[in-house]
């Protein structure tokens, strides 16, 4: 069925990225109407979606006078100008994170947008990680005090590369840096804002691999120092986060379980979709009132759903998405500045 007064949107690629992340919340959202998806060798997205039409190329999708969003989940090198033709043809934006494979490609395409008068957001999903709300509403509510040390990973184990898999190739912005880093690197940004300079280790941890596999980057602020580390080698997983401050400490296992349950089948707005088992919350430590607390925090609920009811307000507002492109273009600027330190062992000043 057509929804009522909803915003057109068009899908590039259907690949994990398309049918994971993107369509489920397209379909599924009373805002948006899924109308088209570029797929240039299969339907795999009408089988699934009846109601969605395939279309071939990019240059079709933007032929639609109809379609007001286009939703980009293509190999990273192809982005930039994707983005440009579609922003170009009047649309708004949605493309897939990492942003573009260089800063200055992304900041020219914020100005771009903000030219056009056109939303052009990234997909920085794990904002709305449930874990990550809690770590941002325990900060700001005081309960750890002033942050000195904040750590956070982003840990698989897979010895060995995926066959044919793009992201683990040698490709302009592939490897773990630009994929797992640009989750890492927005939400430390959000938490804390530009660092004054980083310091980073990257490199092949796996003989087979191609791009990158493993990093360790500490972004150096004022009076604390952010560690961003994550490999395709840990077999036994340590703390997702480790947050000390000057009231206490904050401890958290386990990744939120919003990508596990999409990727088996499950539909935003499932019963307990994005609500973190008990065994997984983390551990508060903190001082309060001469006394000390110690206990397990509840794990706020994850809403990826949030992302795209956003970009809804953004387009029917004319205001900026809580992802902005500027955003999006320094996390790719840190991920070049984190490259440079690894390869010429220092500090780069920002």
């Amino acid at each position: 069925m057509k929804k009522m007064e909803s915003i057109r949107a068009g899908l590039v690629g259907y690949g994990m990225s398309g049918q994971t992340f993107h369509a489920p919340f397209l379909f599924s959202s009373d805002k948006i109407q899924l109308e088209k998806v570029v797929e240039r060798h299969s339907r795999k997205a009408e089988e699934r979606y009846p109601e969605v039409k395939t279309v071939k190329s990019l240059d079709e999708l933007l032929a639609d006078e109809s379609i007001q969003l286009v939703v980009i989940t293509t190999p990273n090198e192809q982005h930039e100008p994707m983005i440009r033709n579609s922003l170009e043809a009047g649309k708004h934006v949605v493309v897939e994170k990492p942003f573009t494979v260089t800063s200055k490609d992304g900041f020219e395409l914020s100005a771009l947008a903000k030219e056009k008068d056109l939303v052009l957001s990234v997909y920085h999903n794990r904002r709305w990680d449930g874990d990550f709300l809690t770590v941002k509403k325990l900060i700001e509510s005081g309960a750890l005090g002033d942050v000195v040390s904040y750590e956070a990973h982003f840990d698989r184990f897979r010895p060995d590369p995926k066959r044919n898999a793009w992201r683990e190739q040698d490709r302009p912005g592939s490897g773990i840096l630009y994929d797992l880093g640009s989750h890492l690197i927005d939400q430390a940004a959000v938490l804390f804002g530009i660092p004054i300079a980083v310091t980073a280790e990257s490199g092949n941890q796996r003989k087979v691999s191609e791009a990158d596999d493993y990093f360790d980057i500490r972004f150096h602020y004022e009076n604390m120092t952010a560690v961003l580390r994550a490999s395709m080698l840990v077999k036994e997983q340590g703390p997702h986060f480790q947050i000390h401050g000057t009231k206490g400490s904050f401890i958290k296992y386990g990744m939120d379980p919003q990508e596990n349950a999409l990727k088996e089948g499950a539909i935003p707005g499932d019963k307990g979709f994005g609500e973190d088992p008990e065994h997984q919350w983390g551990t508060l430590n903190t001082d309060h009132g001469g006394l000390n607390m110690r206990g397990k925090v509840q794990t706020l609920k994850g809403n990826y759903t949030a992302f795209y009811e956003d970009i809804c307000q953004a387009i029917l507002e004319h205001r900026s998405p809580r992802v902005t492109a500027e955003q999006a273009a320094w996390t790719i600027r840190l991920i070049e500045a984190a490259k440079q330190s690894a390869e010429e062992g220092r500090k780069i000043e920002l």
